[in-house]
């Protein structure tokens, strides 16, 4: 099958790839450095139990079994900005102390199960060391993405100077709590050709503005439409797990959508919008009206022509069945790789378990090197570069695209809604377009980025998709919402994970702290004389430390990371 390869431009570089140490992690997690310098800047208690054996004394109510309570520890054992993680026999809560009031909540962060003890706590939330999920520590309210779920909370009191814990039993062991969520007030057939509010896509930008107006309490009828013949699924993971299922990616279950009343419409294709007479036509002729219009179709795959496009062994990753069918088809076999973006680093980094061998093909000879710069790129991986000569072929026995994306927009061209020249979705920061009623989010737009004194941007991130979903939601209800959420992203290979967040675009330094040899490090991006976005690798929880200090509106100037010294990072107003 080398033929899609068969005639590559002289300037293309084969990369071999060499499998670094395997540091397995528990769901893709990194380990938490502990060779960090920037240990001594953390605040939070140690793990485990307290020493005194007295405190952590049993103690099942009485009258409703579906509780316990736990003695867990003296009031004097944490200090302000502190937390702990302890047990209650039945399960395990966060215990957190700030400004000498004490909270209790879920210990583990539902979107990846990420430990939040070693989060960052500041000025009462809670934000997570892996991914930069944000939540409330008096409500468990989920703030900010990525995720879709909020924590539990429990009850917490002083008695004689001990910290009690009452927990309900099973939310202990879910550690993951859904928001109230109205329903649909309407009896309506699910044939009607109209919805109050319709989404087209289901990716996280539109289930987020579905579930948003639930929980918002919008009574009215909400469908969704997409081209998948899945349930909305965690598709990150499809690069980074390559034999999970649908249903093991599903991000909610058909019963929840039921209990809610969000109707979905599988493999329903977009083809034209009217917005004159507020209606959408898909490709089986169905038209359905709306009121309001929230449009997140996401991406597409960006073409490549090569020879052989019947066969049945070259892949755009977009569906698990593709996953599924890379996986088996590179079992001791041969893979090449068609260019260097995360995804396709992501899928050969995977497949270095199965395939017998694994090539990427790129312009490039050190990946990355665009968001992350030469020296990071290089840091990530051992590479081994051989140039192709006109007429080189390698033996693929799966080839997998991953040159990168584009705009599903095109079925918006005659439609009114104004598009720029690379078919983008201009946004304003309410995430409306320039129609009236017609909103948009996600990979298809570019908005304004309060980080970036509100420059038009697109930012083709998951965690980013949440945040456009509910703040077109909001705007939906009249409630309106800026969107000053900090931009975090997040990619796995080789067992090791890379946190970034920020908006790096254009950086002209990299302020590197750590050891790149080691994998140990991490990258502060400057632009001039301030620092735009931030990098590492075995430094949690230092990313999300720095995501604070950015959405607290302060600016961080490159001398303030070039000396090494962290202690600026510390919020001192949970202490």
């Amino acid at each position: 099958m080398g033929g899609c390869l068969s005639k590559p431009k002289p300037v293309e570089v084969k990369v071999e790839l060499n499998l670094l140490d395997k540091e397995k992690e528990v769901d893709l997690m990194s380990p938490n450095g502990k060779a960090s310098p920037f240990s001594e800047c953390r605040l939070n208690g140690s793990l485990g139990h307290c020493s005194d054996e007295d405190t952590m004394t049993l103690r099942p109510h009485r009258k409703h079994r579906d509780y316990i309570e736990a003695s867990v520890c003296h009031v004097k054992d944490l200090e302000n900005g502190q937390m702990r993680e302890v047990d209650l026999g039945a399960g395990r809560a966060l215990l957190i102390k700030e400004h000498g009031e004490f909270f209790a909540m879920g210990h583990k962060c539902p979107h990846y199960g990420a430990p939040l003890v070693k989060g960052v706590l500041s000025k009462g939330h809670l934000r997570c060391p892996w991914h930069g999920a944000c939540f409330n520590i008096t409500t468990g309210d989920i703030e900010d993405f990525p995720g879709l779920d909020s924590l539990p909370t429990f009850e917490v009191r002083v008695e004689k100077e001990k910290v009690i814990i009452r927990a309900n039993k099973q939310a202990l062991q879910t550690q993951r709590r859904s928001k109230a969520m109205s329903k649909c007030s309407a009896v309506i057939n699910s044939s009607t050709g109209f919805s109050h509010v319709l989404i087209i896509g289901s990716g996280p930008a539109g289930l987020v503005c579905a579930e948003t107006l639930r929980q918002e309490g919008f009574t009215d009828r909400i469908v969704m439409c997409t081209m998948d013949k899945h349930l909305p699924y965690d598709r990150p993971k499809l690069s980074k797990c390559l034999e999970s299922t649908a249903e093991q990616l599903q991000l909610r279950s058909s019963d929840f959508f039921q209990t809610y009343d969000i109707e979905i419409l599988l493999e329903k294709e977009a083809v034209s919008v009217d917005v004159k007479t507020r209606t959408v036509t898909f490709r089986d002729g169905f038209k359905i009206e709306y009121r309001k219009l929230f449009i997140a179709t996401g991406s597409r795959p960006k073409p490549l022509s090569y020879k052989g496009k019947d066969v049945g062994n070259v892949f755009h990753l977009r569906t698990p069945e593709d996953a599924n069918s890379i996986a088996t088809l590179a079992s001791s076999k041969n893979a090449v790789i068609v260019g260097t973006s995360f995804i396709g680093m992501e899928v050969a980094a995977a497949l270095t378990d199965k395939a017998h061998s694994v090539s990427v093909i790129g312009i490039e000879a050190v990946p990355f090197r665009k968001a992350l710069g030469e020296k990071v790129g290089k840091a990530l991986m051992k590479l081994k570069e051989v140039v192709l000569k006109s007429g080189k072929v390698l033996r693929a026995d799966v080839c997998v695209i991953g040159i990168g994306s584009s705009p599903a927009t095109a079925f918006l061209k005659q439609s009114g809604v104004h598009m720029d020249s690379k078919g983008f979705i201009p946004v304003n920061k309410t995430m409306q377009t320039n129609i009236d009623g017609v909103f948009a989010g996600g990979d298809v737009v570019t908005f304004p980025l309060a980080l970036r004194s509100n420059k038009k941007v697109n930012i083709p991130h998951w965690q980013m998709a949440h945040v456009h979903g509910r703040v077109a939601a909001l705007s939906m209800m009249g409630k309106a919402s800026d969107i000053k959420t900090v931009p975090y992203f997040w990619t796995a290979m080789f067992g090791k994970s890379i946190r970034y967040a920020g908006y790096g675009d254009g950086f002209d330094d990299v302020v590197i702290q750590g050891d790149l040899d080691e994998l140990k490090f991490v990258a502060f991006y400057t632009k001039s004389e301030e620092v735009v976005a931030v990098a590492s690798m075995n430094y949690d929880p230092i990313v999300s430390r720095v995501a604070e200090v950015f959405g607290s509106g302060k600016t961080i100037r490159k001398r303030d990371v070039e000396t090494g010294d962290m202690s600026w990072l510390i919020d001192k107003s949970s202490q």
